[in-house]
């Protein structure tokens, strides 16, 4: 096997899973389809792009090309503002896979975000599964594998990949997580009178609207890094869901470092034994992964946070 151009994400070099998938390759023993899955998409993308890398420029092959750009590599992607995965996308992707390869002994179909797969697409991909075809590795990505019809998840070979611990790259959030765990104290240290309820409600919205502000730039910064790496054929629908994608995975990491600074605000005081923490944390966790999971179901991103902050503001007051 040629010297692959492709790195594995620098975190997860020589992990155990990682370690599994290059002795299959060596061994030309790998799952005709992996199910690659965990939190954080930019490191799902990196990671098939690796495999890809590996399975496609080998010794053998006529010439090779980065595997985004590989004639032997084809992508799926959903589409359109409803970001779906329409049954003729997935029949166009199935007729490509089913031709000889160009220039590779293989070929290897990435199908991005495959939980948007439509219901008349996951029975037509399911049958793909069934009968899979020659000299063809099929790498489905996710963060949410459960979303996918069973029969799926039973004929593909799992593997789970922990965030990469890529840095959110945002102007002004490390300033809005600091403000964020300064409202929290305050609500601690206890608010009476009008004025300072008043002072604590305006603070919370401000919040919500900076958050909003936050996500924004940190979506524009990522996504005009990722169109300069994009297949020039992109059409306009799949760039869309593309940047959608990227806002929704964005808006995850943002929320799930608000759970980690609930955390690192609570547990000294858990520590040192206090009441109203031990009551409130739990609490404001379980509100926050409540209001996340409505986000899923396309509620608004300023609605959810608004949602949670509120419902912070009387736990961690109540005594």
């Amino acid at each position: 096997m040629m010297t692959a151009a492709t790195p594995w994400p620098a975190s997860l070099a020589g992990t155990p899973a990682v370690a599994v998938i290059e002795q299959a390759i060596a061994r030309q023993r790998l799952s005709h389809s992996l199910l690659i899955h965990g939190d954080d998409y930019e490191t799902l993308s990196a990671v098939a792009l690796a495999i890809a890398d590996r399975l496609l420029n080998v010794e053998g092959a006529t010439a090779n090309f980065p595997p985004d750009h590989h004639p032997d590599c084809f992508m799926l992607r959903p589409a359109g503002k409803m970001r779906q995965i329409s049954a003729d996308a997935t029949r166009e992707l199935i007729g490509k896979v089913q031709v000889s390869p160009a220039v590779a002994p293989r070929k290897v179909a990435i199908l991005h975000e495959v939980d948007r797969m439509n219901t008349a697409a996951a029975n037509v991909f399911l049958k793909t599964l069934e009968e899979p075809p020659a000299n063809t590795t099929l790498l489905l990505l996710t963060t949410r594998p459960y979303a996918l019809l069973p029969t799926i998840r039973s004929r593909v070979l799992h593997f789970r990949f922990p965030s990469a611990g890529t840095v959110i790259k945002a102007d002004g959030w490390t300033p809005w997580l600091e403000d964020y765990s300064a409202w929290l104290a305050r609500l601690v240290e206890g608010v009476s009178g009008k004025a300072a309820i008043a002072d604590q409600v305006f603070t919370l919205y401000g919040l919500v609207a900076r958050f909003g502000a936050v996500l924004d730039a940190a979506t524009d910064v990522v996504w005009k890094e990722q169109k300069e790496k994009l297949p020039p054929d992109l059409d306009d629908d799949e760039q869309v869901a593309i940047e959608t994608g990227i806002a929704n995975g964005l808006r995850s990491r943002l929320f799930a470092e608000i759970e980690n600074a609930t955390r690192a605000f609570s547990l000294p005081r858990l520590t040192a034994g206090d009441e109203r923490t031990r009551r409130s944390y739990p609490a404001a966790i379980e509100k926050l992964e409540h209001d996340v999971g409505l986000l899923r179901l396309n509620l608004n991103v300023s609605a959810a946070l608004e949602d949670f902050m509120l419902s912070s503001l009387r736990l961690w007051t109540q005594k």
